[in-house]
C-alpha cells in the first residue's frame, strides 16, 4: 500500500480529537457493532476530565489503497514540546481552524514550525455551522499569517476545506454537500506527498516514549531508512553520536486504528513502535550498528517557569499518600524528563527538594495532578520565571497574551495588565460586542492572573497566552493585594469560631477538616498576614435563650483548584498535595520562625 504520514494541528478547542474520531468510522476502523467512547484518541483520565489533549498519539486508517497514519497533536502551548517532536515524523499538516475564532496563537506556534520544516498544509476551517461564522474573514486572516510566518510561493498555494468535524462533513466550498469527511481523505492523498525514504540500512529517530506493562518501554518513530524485524541486532546513539546501549529488538508493532498491532516488518517512511531496548530516549538514533551517525533531531524551545516540589513535611504527612520519600519523588521526576523533552529536572538546594521547569503554569499542574493520583505527597512551591544573562544584561521571558473580552469589561483589562507591565500593541472588534486585545506580558505577570481575568469580566473572557521572546527584565512587580489567615494551632476546625471569624476574610476550609499551626485557612481582608484561632468552641452555660441558640450557618468557602494554588501562593509559602487534599501552608510553620525569614528578606532587598 502507498503510505501517507500527516499531523493534525490546531489551537487548543478547535476540533482536532473530535475530526479524527469521525474519520475512524468513516474510514471503516471500527466494527459496526463496536462501542467507542467520544474523542478516543484522548485516552488518558486527565485528557478525559478536562476535554484537551496533552500526549501526542498516532492512529492509523486506511483509505481505498493508502494506509495514512495520523497524529492527534496537543492545542494548548504549554504542551508545544510534544507538537515540535512528532513534526520530524510528517509529511504534511492539516491545519484546523475555528470559523469563528479565526488562527489563534497556538495555531501561529505550530504553523510556524510546520512551515519551517517545509511541510506542505491543507487548511481545515472546522465547525462552519456556527451561527457566527465567519469563513471569508478567516481565510484572509490565515493567507496574512502564513505571509508573516515566510510561507514559500509552493505553501502559499494550500487548498482550503470547508466543515463540521462533529457532524462528519467536509466540502471544497462552503455551501457544498455535507455529506462524508472524503474530500479531506482524498486532498491528502493527493496533496501530501509519500514519505521520502533514504538509501541504507535501518535508522529511525525516537519521537515519544511510552511504557507498557508486558513490553518494558516502547518507542515510537518513522523508519528513515531500511527495515526492521523482531529479532534484530541494534544500538542506540545519542544527537551527539555517542552509543547508549546495545540490543535486539523484541517486538515491532504499528497502528491500525486505535490498537497497536504486532507485525513482521516495519518498512521505510511507515511509523512504526518498537520495544527491546531500555535506556534509550526520545531525540535518540536507533540504527544498526554498523551505522555510526546519528539523525539530526531538532532542538525544542527551553522552558520558561519552573517550581520547587519538595517531601511534605508538614504534620499531617503521610496520612493520605504512599509514596512520600524524597528518592521516589526524585525517581518519577527523572522518568518524566526522559519521555517529556520540554521538562528539565535539577536537583534543588536541599536533598529533599528538586527544581522542575517546563513551559507553563498547566504543563507542570498536570504533572503535579498525575503525581498525586499516583499516591505521591508534595509540597510545591511558588512558580518562578527562568531568567537568562546575555552581555551582562539581565533578561525575562515575554508572552503574547490574546484575550477575548466583551467591549464593557476591555478597560479593566487594560489597566490590570498594564499594571503587571504589560503592553498593549493591537485592539479590534471581533464579533459584535467583543474586542480582541492582543499584549506582550513578563511571564511572570500571569503567574495567577487567570482567575482575576475572569472575575473582573464575570467569566466571559477568553484567555490565550504564547511564548514569544526574551526581553530585559521588567523590574518589580505589583505583588498579592492582600494577605492570608494563618492558623495558630493545631486539630479540627470549629463551625463556631470560623463563623465568627468570616468578618476578617473569606474562609477557605470547610467546618470539621482537620489543620495545624502555620496552615493558611483563609484570605484576609487587609494585605498584612493575620494569625487567627479557628479551634475555639462556644462557651457553653446552662442558661438557655431562644435568640442565642441559633444554628451557625457559614458562607461557603473559596476553594481553590490545583492551578489556582499555584498561583495564589507568595513566595514565603507552598501548596501541599496528598491524593485527596489541596492545602496552603507558610514554608515556616512556627510563627517565630516566620519573624524571622520576614526580616531576613527585608534586608535582602
Amino acid at each position: 500500500m502507498s503510505l501517507r504520514n500527516i499531523a493534525i494541528i490546531a489551537h487548543v478547542d478547535h476540533g482536532k480529537t473530535t475530526l479524527i474520531d469521525v474519520l475512524l468510522k468513516q474510514s471503516g476502523a471500527f466494527r459496526d457493532n463496536q462501542r467507542v467512547e467520544e474523542r478516543a484518541m484522548d485516552s488518558n483520565d486527565l485528557e478525559r476530565e478536562r476535554g484537551i489533549t496533552i500526549l501526542a498519539k498516532v492512529t492509523s486508517l486506511e483509505w481505498g489503497d493508502t494506509r495514512i497514519n495520523i497524529v492527534d497533536t496537543p492545542g494548548h502551548a504549554d504542551f508545544g514540546g510534544e507538537v515540535e517532536r512528532i513534526l520530524s515524523m510528517v509529511d504534511g499538516v492539516v491545519i484546523l481552524v475555528d470559523a469563528a475564532e479565526g488562527p489563534m496563537p497556538q495555531t501561529k506556534f505550530v504553523l510556524g514550525k510546520a512551515l519551517a520544516q517545509g511541510l506542505r498544509p491543507i487548511v481545515a476551517i472546522n465547525k462552519i455551522d456556527r451561527p457566527d461564522e465567519r469563513h471569508l474573514e478567516v481565510l484572509e486572516e490565515i493567507f496574512d499569517l502564513f505571509i508573516a510566518l515566510d510561507a514559500t510561493s509552493e505553501q502559499l498555494d494550500f487548498p482550503v476545506l470547508y466543515g463540521s468535524g462533529k457532524n462528519g462533513w467536509m466540502a471544497s466550498e462552503p455551501d457544498g454537500a455535507r455529506e462524508s469527511m472524503a474530500p479531506l481523505l482524498d486532498k491528502v492523498v493527493e496533496y501530501v506527498p509519500e514519505p521520502k525514504v533514504e538509501e541504507g540500512p535501518f535508522r529511525m529517530l525516537v519521537t515519544t516514549i511510552e511504557r507498557n506493562p508486558f513490553l518494558g518501554r516502547i518507542l515510537t518513530g518513522r523508519v528513515e531508512s531500511g527495515s526492521v524485524k523482531s529479532g534484530d541486532a541494534v544500538h542506540s546513539l545519542s544527537r551527539d553520536g555517542k552509543e547508549i546501549e546495545k540490543g535486539r529488538i523484541s517486538k515491532v508493532l504499528a497502528f491500525r486504528g486505535l490498537e497497536r498491532t504486532p507485525i513482521e516488518v516495519g518498512e521505510a517512511g511507515d511509523i512504526v513502535t518498537i520495544a527491546g531496548l531500555s535506556d534509550t530516549t526520545v531525540a535518540h538514533t536507533i540504527a544498526v550498528p554498523s551505522v555510526t551517525d546519528p539523525i539530526p533531531a531538532k532542538p525544542i524551545d527551553p522552558p520558561t517557569l519552573s517550581v520547587t516540589f519538595r517531601i511534605n513535611d508538614g504534620p499531617l504527612a503521610g496520612r493520605e499518600g504512599d509514596k512520600v520519600q524524597s528518592r521516589v519523588i526524585r525517581e518519577r521526576l527523572l522518568r518524566e524528563a526522559e519521555g517529556n523533552v520540554a521538562i528539565r529536572v535539577t536537583e534543588g538546594q536541599d536533598a529533599d527538594s528538586f527544581e522542575v521547569a517546563g513551559r507553563g503554569e498547566l504543563q507542570l499542574a498536570v504533572l503535579i495532578e498525575n503525581m498525586r493520583r499516583e499516591g505521591f505527597e508534595l509540597t510545591i512551591g511558588r512558580p518562578r520565571v527562568v531568567l537568562r544573562e546575555e552581555n551582562g544584561k539581565k533578561l525575562e521571558p515575554i508572552e503574547e497574551v490574546i484575550i477575548d473580552v466583551d467591549e464593557e469589561h476591555s478597560g479593566v483589562v487594560v489597566q490590570k495588565l498594564t499594571e503587571r507591565k504589560g503592553e498593549l500593541v493591537d485592539m479590534r472588534p471581533s464579533g459584535v460586542g467583543r474586542s480582541r486585545l492582543r499584549f506582550y506580558v513578563p511571564t511572570r505577570s500571569l503567574i495567577g492572573y487567570q482567575p482575576e481575568l475572569l472575575s473582573d469580566t464575570r467569566g466571559t473572557a477568553i484567555f490565550n497566552r504564547l511564548f514569544h521572546e526574551y526581553q530585559p527584565y521588567k523590574g518589580a512587580l505589583p505583588g498579592r493585594r492582600t494577605g492570608v489567615l494563618i492558623s495558630n494551632g493545631t486539630g479540627q476546625a470549629v463551625a463556631y469560631a470560623l463563623w465568627n471569624l468570616e468578618e476578617r476574610g473569606s474562609m477557605m476550609i470547610d467546618a470539621g477538616v482537620d489543620i495545624y499551626e502555620g496552615m493558611i485557612v483563609g484570605e484576609h481582608n487587609r494585605e498584612n498576614d493575620l494569625e487567627i484561632n479557628a479551634l475555639k468552641g462556644k462557651q457553653l452555660t446552662n442558661i438557655r435563650t431562644q435568640s442565642k441558640d441559633e444554628a451557625v450557618r457559614l458562607t461557603p468557602p473559596k476553594k481553590l483548584t490545583l492551578e489556582q494554588s499555584l498561583g495564589y501562593i507568595a513566595d514565603d509559602e507552598y501548596v501541599e498535595v496528598t491524593p485527596k487534599s489541596i492545602r496552603l501552608r507558610k514554608i515556616a510553620l512556627d510563627p517565630n520562625e516566620r519573624k524571622k525569614m520576614a526580616r531576613a528578606a527585608a534586608k535582602a532587598s
